[in-house]
């Protein structure tokens, strides 16, 4: 791309990234302008086509980042209607569950002075503040490639060029991406971020941290019966579905209004190729504890979005030449509390007063800002994440029950047991298929359980047509020659959005085909492919899923 003549644009910082880290970085900076009388122009981006379109969260929220950032939320109307009124946490079989008493659910667990939030409209409120300061805002345009310095700094992005054929050549109407310079460049993509990931790898950011963790979360919008409804309800719970050696968690959140959330996040260390996290969310409804609340209701949303959640073992450096790293692009999600809203938006809060502090006494961009890891693993979400530390190893090491139990005990004396850790990386844990045990899916009812098709539709995903691909293959050869012949075309199954499909098998040519405009951008691909084969990069045109009330 680099023969591409582009135009370009100067900031003191570009924030790639709209979520609640960009969000909170954004406001931040220019509230700490605007307190000192100092000019600082700062450009945002945002690859969906409105703010707050790409965003999916369970989600209760923590609020205390968000007091610091905007103390009179409440009084500016932020989406924040329905405090937790009751927590429950469960250990489910097949048919029913064991209900922990109070006493025993982990501190990191309980939820008093939380809320339950759509995070989709907390962050399009977000955004309408930091329009209010005077922050550029462009929706539609993502950052597709990081522009570097002469010495390897960080430039800036360019975002995507516009007008490309399937076969890469220029349509009638291509027109070129613009350059934003910076002398800082936020980068705040959320989880496996295609830029954060390239400069994680290139200045080996990660190098004296564990290997990064993934799950993938599925989330439902429901509106139930009357009688089935309780207002600020909570319910948690591990187990069943979830088979021997798979961990993960279900959520049932209560809003107003008889609506409800629902879904389950899957982790992706899961060694059985069979395995479906679409289908095992989708048994998971049948579950009466979920199936009595549901039936009789409507579906209204679908979605599903990968998640990082390594946390404080994975956590490598966050700041680089330019540029610094911050929320899920980083890793600053607590699993241990299945929160990361309000430590994401601190990340950005404390990326955002290093960045002052530093361009306010004078200081020349492209610099390393170090002292932003230090600040950040100082502040109260640092020393939070690091308390939760062996939450996730725990769980991967003993399962549900012994997991459990450890991190009980943790979490009760305040992280001083032993650091537990995993430094296996989630996609070399697929085993053979044929060592495998198939998995053989009811198939779906249309009443609680339902098919991928109409399950996308619901996510109201749009791509242009007849453009180039984003879901790129780094060999065209490896979907037959490896992850068919040894894993039975997993991507087939891991993908939440039947994106990936094998063809011609009948013929005894059987080759992949990608439905690239079925993507709801949850990275699952680039993550779980055992080969590392599939890279996902930005579409044109701000496409992908458009999430309401999510």
């Amino acid at each position: 791309m680099s023969e591409i003549q582009r135009e370009s644009m100067e900031y003191d910082v570009v924030i790639v990234g709209g979520g609640p880290a960009g969000m909170a970085t954004a406001i931040k900076l220019k509230q700490l302008a605007n307190d000192n009388g100092q000019e600082l122009s700062i450009c945002l981006l945002e690859k969906s086509a409105e703010v707050g379109a790409h965003i999916l969260s369970g989600a209760v929220i923590e609020p205390k980042a968000l007091n610091e950032l905007i103390p009179n939320w409440k009084e500016l109307g932020a989406p924040l209607n329905t405090p937790v009124k009751r927590d429950e946490l469960h250990m489910f079989n097949e048919k029913g569950s064991i209900k922990f008493p109070g006493f025993m659910i982990p501190p990191s667990m309980h939820n008093n002075g939380n809320y339950i939030v759509s995070l989709s409209s907390v962050v399009r409120w977000l955004g309408e503040q930091a329009e209010a300061l005077g922050i550029e805002i462009y929706p539609g345009f993502a950052g597709a490639e990081i522009v570097y310095n002469d010495d390897g700094s960080v430039k800036g992005v360019a975002t995507p060029n516009n007008g490309v054929n399937p076969d890469g050549s220029h349509k009638a109407h291509f027109e070129p991406g613009m350059e934003l310079h910076a002398k800082y460049t936020v980068f705040a993509e959320g989880c496996r971020g295609q830029l954060g990931k390239e400069l994680i790898a290139k200045f080996n950011l990660d190098q004296d941290a564990d290997a990064q963790h993934y799950g993938i979360g599925f989330k439902e919008l429901w509106e139930i019966k009357p009688e089935n409804h309780e207002e600020g309800k909570v319910i948690h719970g591990s187990g069943w579905p979830l088979s021997k050696g798979t961990t993960g968690g279900s959520f049932l959140y209560h809003l107003k209004d008889n609506m409800v959330t629902m879904g389950i996040i899957i982790d992706l260390n899961y060694s059985n190729p069979h395995i479906s996290p679409f289908d095992e969310f989708q048994r998971m409804k049948h579950h009466p504890e979920f199936a009595s609340v549901l039936e009789g209701g409507k579906r209204l949303g679908y979605g599903a979005r990968a998640i990082t959640k390594g946390g404080w073992n994975a956590l490598g450096k966050m700041s680089l030449p330019g540029a610094l790293l911050v929320g899920c692009d980083a890793g600053t999600l607590n699993f241990a509390k299945i929160k990361g809203t309000h430590t994401a938006m601190k990340s950005g809060m404390v990326a955002a007063q290093t960045l002052f502090d530093h361009l306010a006494s004078g200081g020349e961009g492209g610099q390393t800002l170090s002292q932003f890891d230090e600040a950040f693993r100082t502040s109260w979400a640092g020393k939070e994440l690091k308390k939760s530390r062996s939450f996730g190893p725990a769980l991967h090491k003993f399962g549900p029950w012994g997991g459990g139990i450890y991190n009980y005990i943790d979490q009760v004396l305040g992280g001083i047991l032993p650091t537990l850790r995993d430094n296996s990386t989630d996609h070399s844990q697929l085993k053979k298929a044929s060592e495998c045990e198939k998995i053989d899916y009811p198939k779906p009812d249309g009443k609680l359980s339902f098919d991928k098709p109409s399950s996308v539709f619901l996510s109201n995903t749009y791509h242009e047509e007849n453009i180039f691909c984003h879901l790129t293959l780094k060999d065209n050869s490896v979907p037959i020659e490896v992850n068919l012949k040894d894993f039975n075309a997993p991507e087939t199954r891991y993908c939440p959005a039947g994106v990936y499909e094998i063809v011609g098998e009948d013929e005894g040519k059987p080759a992949l085909q990608i439905n690239a405009q079925n993507c709801i951008h949850c990275k699952t691909c680039d993550i779980k492919d055992p080969t590392q084969n599939i890279v996902w990069i930005s579409p044109e045109g701000g496409g992908g899923p458009s999430y309401s009330n999510m």
